[in-house]
């Protein structure tokens, strides 16, 4: 049994009063002083880990006002304060051991939209495609792009200077800034904007803490206007924060926002942005160049900016060759062939925009001519042209970039640090040969992608940030790459931020950084903002990358085993894919509906490792528990029973348990394995929450509800022997209490249908070894075998008699599995020994099976793909079970073709949509060859997820997802939608009354109404 875990040092005492304080004063956000929350906000995107005292969740100005107010308070001059948005940044900006002030859980209102004028007002919290997404049916756009945009906030762009691809064309996140409405650290709100030299005048005469900062900016802006112009670079990723070249603009207005864009929450605390926006170029056209190396595809972009794109990104082949596995891939792939050589070892993406076709096939036309003409020359080996959409999901494999590094195999994993360094374009070619030799010498692996318009390239050296002198690897590989952007007259920080890298500062603005402290005493007389970032005052130290606690170093801390046995966690590298804002969007159903990133892959990720420590810390392995749990006998678990209880007992009086608050995090998840197929590192949560449940409860008493879904698919069978009583039991009022009083809601109906019966009613046969090996081996290409799940065969068995149905209308013979157990819900509930058992015993009836070479078919998408997922996690291997598709798609030549009808929609099941999407696009093909169109809608979760809508716990959020998404699209679609997923249509019929046909039931309703084509038409390969 685990110990209590309590190894996480508790508020300081003045924070704690900084709260107390907040609360006094009419604080109106959350305060969340917690270990699970500053747990999850010790970490960004960075390779860095800093646990903060508390985080507090501001809902307006007025919050931020009185967060300033108490801060001017001096009992608390030496609280830390760190705004902070979508805790993306690379370099810990935000990352703070102070108090964090995140906004992004409720300052993200668009507040104002002036379409006429190009313009709109927001709040800071707001993330940059939701923005855009609003923009979007006025043909307006926010133009700057950074790489993490569905999670990006419009405030975190502004405080780092975001930019990425479109630079040259469109700018820096600064050169839309119309004005800013910031809270000053005496709790002013100013907002500011370009003044004229008479404004200016009046601003400086104010006696207070605006007039200062102005006189100081302005004084410096005048007295080292020379210094100025000789430190700050002509670069497109010019200095950005502080940036004093910039205060005074060509008309000779005063711009301080040329000090607050770029600033990462140093100076004061962003309350309202007004910005620009921009019309929506009609049409864009990507032409994507493959190269047979780096090198040149590096050389050639020059030539190729030269005629006029938009812009010019590359990629190099580590990254490309991770895109072929993500699934990313599947709707791109027939853009990059592979050329005779292998695959391309670089690509350029070479974008052109305008408002029409013609415009753009005009921009088109001389480089597709100078292209075929030069033909093989400068290292190219062909090209592929992809328009609109196509273009943008090309370019979203690009932005891809950043994480697919972070799923590279193996411990050494590809992490930022020198990954955003801007040279001027005609010498990166020549800087990145000299930053390739300096991995190469210390025999790091690397991957690089970028803005190669822009001379920016992000580099990621592969480092085991566990291994003893990872730090001094950093620091020798940071100090020879910051010596090469001095040699190329670059910079080490051209795109993600200072941040833990500000050591740097001083040597970049030499006799100017002394004017930097200035500027920083002026906004922040206290240095209580984000402290030791840019400039801190005299005698206070800028932070350094290698004085900075790491995540590496925390986690060399949990013993290699126990790393080994959970690393489904511990890869995270922080990149917050699971925080897109997209409600169409699969990942991540639980942090979409709370909001709470506690309740996100990566809070779960960074719970789940921090649990692990302290369990390393206490002397505890948990591979060894859960091995002693799997084999304690029914009487030992008796024995331990009364101390579970007085666990539980204590636990509800408040006593406390870090485990506890990473089960309540656990508890959110759906289990619908979105993560597991759309986090570029592939972090799998129900996984390692079940690792985590079946521990957890090994000192914590289990609720009846877990052995209720845990045996149900034993049950199951039991009570479709009388399911006229089973389903008046479970449909009385007294039924339903009792299992309320479980902790369950909605419990569904047996179908009444005996499906052994019913299918050799319709001549298929129970299989078995024996009567499968005796089909002929010529037909058995034709033959199947239907794989029993739990929750089709007995709640709507009429859907596997449909396929039975319609795969014989195609000519096909199809047979049934006897029933077994999947087990998933097991796994689910973290019952893992049991989940093993039943697992043997299924995969043992699956070989058995399928020694005959007859495949084998599955109907539900979820517990279809545990064969794939789950029982490999455990060590169970099966043959291939596949998904009905899946099967069909293979034999596409065996089924007559139907002529054109009506078409259909889809939403898939998020397991089969995230997991397996080629299996997606097989219902297409399948449905094409039926002749009705699919559409595969975008969307997110339903909410059900298996047992979770079930769940009394879950039943608000559950209904709250369906209402984010689903409802919409079956309000939109009618009858012609259908859903592949069990759970999915349980929950359409639950909330809204509406049956949703399976594909298959589809597919059956085109064979009975539409005869096959005439064999004299052409059959499809």
């Amino acid at each position: 049994m685990i110990p209590r875990l309590t190894d996480l040092p508790s508020p300081a005492q003045p924070s704690r009063a900084f709260l107390d304080e907040l609360r006094l004063r009419g604080f109106g956000g959350d305060i969340a002083p917690g270990d699970a929350d500053r747990v999850v906000m010790a970490t960004d995107n960075s390779i860095y880990q800093r646990l903060p005292q508390a985080v507090v969740y501001p809902r307006g100005a007025e919050d931020l006002r009185r967060i300033a107010r108490v801060a001017a308070d001096p009992r608390f001059h030496g609280v830390a304060l760190a705004p902070r948005g979508g805790g993306t940044g690379t370099n810990g900006q935000s990352l703070t051991d102070g108090i964090v002030v995140d906004v992004s859980r409720h300052m993200t209102r668009i507040l104002e939209v002036n379409a006429a004028e190009g313009w709109v007002r927001v709040e800071p919290g707001l993330v940059k495609d939701a923005l855009n997404a609003a923009l979007k049916p006025l043909g307006l756009f926010f133009a700057p792009e950074c790489s993490t945009s569905n999670r990006a906030t419009m405030g975190g762009m502004i405080s780092t200077d975001a930019c990425g691809q479109g630079s040259c064309l469109y700018g820096k996140t600064r050169d839309h800034v119309l004005s800013l409405t910031v809270v000053l650290m005496d709790g002013t709100l100013w907002e500011s904007r370009k003044l004229a030299p008479e404004e200016l005048a009046r601003v400086t005469r104010r006696q207070d803490m605006v007039g200062a900062i102005h006189r100081v900016a302005d004084g410096i802006a005048r007295e080292e206007r020379q210094l100025i112009a000789e430190r700050f670079p002509p670069l497109n990723r010019c200095l950005t924060g502080y940036d004093l070249a910039h205060l005074h603009d060509a008309e000779g207005r005063f711009d301080l926002n040329a000090l607050l864009c770029g600033s990462e929450g140093t100076l004061a605390m962003i309350a309202e942005a007004k910005i620009r926006v921009l019309p929506i170029p009609r049409r864009s056209a990507l032409i994507n160049l493959r190269y047979d190396s780096f090198d040149a595809a590096l050389r050639d972009a020059r030539v190729l900016m030269a005629l006029g794109a938009a812009s010019v990104e590359t990629v190099d082949s580590k990254v490309l060759g991770l895109a072929r596995g993500d699934i990313v891939w599947e709707g791109i792939r027939q853009f990059f062939p592979d050329d005779p050589e292998g695959p391309a070892a670089g690509i350029n993406l070479i974008e052109f925009v305008g408002d029409s076709e013609a415009e753009v096939r005009e921009k088109l036309a001389p480089v597709e001519a100078r292209l075929a003409a030069e033909g093989r020359a400068s290292g190219r080996r062909g090209h592929t042209l992809a328009w609109d959409g196509d273009g943008e999901r090309i370019q979203g494999m690009r932005k891809r970039g950043v994480g697919l590094l972070g799923n590279m195999k193996g411990e050494r994993r590809p992490i930022p640090f020198v990954e955003d360094t801007a040279v001027p374009p005609e010498h990166l070619a020549d800087y990145i040969a000299e930053f390739r030799a300096a991995l190469d010498r210390r025999g790091l692996e690397y991957g690089m992608f970028g803005h190669v318009d822009a001379g920016v390239l992000h580099v990621r050296p592969a480092i085991d940030m566990k291994a003893e002198g990872a730090e001094r690897m950093i620091r020798e590989v940071s100090d020879e790459v910051f010596a090469l952007t001095r040699k190329y007259n670059g910079l080490l920080w051209g795109e993600h931020g200072k941040g833990v890298r500000s050591e740097y500062v001083p040597e970049v603005f030499g006799p100017l950084y002394p004017s930097l402290q200035a500027i920083k005493a002026a906004f922040d007389p206290r240095n209580q903002l984000n402290p030791g970032k840019i400039a801190a005052p005299e005698g206070e130290a800028l932070l350094a990358i290698d004085r900075v606690p790491m995540r590496g170093q925390l986690d060399r801390t949990i013993p290699a085993a126990t790393r080994a046995a959970y690393d489904e966690a511990l890869h995270c590298n922080g990149n917050g894919a699971c925080f897109n804002y997209d409600w169409q969007d699969a990942m991540c159903p639980s942090f979409k509906a709370t909001g709470d990133r506690r309740h996100s892959p990566k809070g779960r990720a960074g719970l789940f490792r921090e649990w692990l420590r302290q369990l390393a810390a206490a002397g505890v392995d948990p591979v060894a528990e859960a091995g002693r749990l799997r084999d304690a006998s029914a009487l030992g678990f008796l024995r331990a029973l009364p101390e579970r209880l007085r666990n539980s007992r204590a636990l509800r009086r408040g006593t406390p348990d870090f485990s506890a608050e990473v089960k309540a995090a656990m508890d959110g998840c759906l289990a619908c394995k979105s993560c597991t197929g759309q986090c570029p590192i592939k972090v799998d949560v129900p996984s390692f929450r079940a690792k985590f449940l079946e521990i957890y409860h090994g000192r914590y008493a289990r609720p009846l509800k877990d052995y209720l879904l845990g045996g149900l698919e034993r049950m199951l069978p039991l009570g479709a022997r009388l399911p006229g009583l089973a389903n008046a039991v479970m449909g009385s009022l007294p039924g339903r209490a009792l299992a309320a009083k479980a902790g369950l809601v909605d419990a569904p109906l047996f179908s009444g249908l005996d499906l052994g019966r019913e299918a050799a009613a319709r001549g298929v046969r129970l299989a078995s070894a024996a009567t499968l090996t005796a089909v002929p081996e010529a037909e058995r290409e034709r033959h199947l075998v239907i794989v029993q799940d739990a929750f089709t065969s007995h709640f709507e068995t009429r859907l596997v008699l449909d396929l039975i149905e319609a795969l014989k209308l195609m000519g096909f013979t199809p047979w049934l599995a006897p029933f077994r157990p999947n087990g998933k819900p097991l796994h689910v509930h973290g019952f893992l020994g049991a989940f093993r058992r039943q697992a043997e015993a299924q995969a043992a009836l699956l070989r058995a099976l399928a020694v005959s070479g007859i495949d084998l078919v599955g109907v539900d998408p979820s517990m279809t793909l545990s064969y794939r997922s789950e029982y490999p996690g455990i060590g169970v291997e099966t043959p291939p079970v596949l998904l009905p598709q899946e099967w069909l798609a293979r034999r596409l030549h065996l089924i007559p073709a139907r002529e054109a009808g009506e078409g259909f929609a889809l939403l898939p099941h998020c397991t089969e949509r995230t997991n397996a999407p080629a299996a997606v696009k097989d219902w297409q093909g399948v449905f094409a060859r039926l002749g009705a169109p699919l559409t595969v809608l975008a969307a997110g979760c339903c909410g059900m997820a298996g047992t979770f809508g079930h769940e009394a716990e879950h039943r608000a959020v559950s209904e709250q997802l369906y209402g984010m998404s689903w409802k919409t699209h079956v309000a939109a679609r009618g009858e012609r939608l259908l859903a592949s997923g069990y759970s999915c249509r349980s929950q359409v019929k639950r909330l809204d009354g509406v049956t949703l046909r399976h594909p298959v039931q589809a597919l059956l309703l085109r064979l009975r109404e539409a005869p096959a084509r005439p064999a004299t038409l052409p059959e499809a390969a």
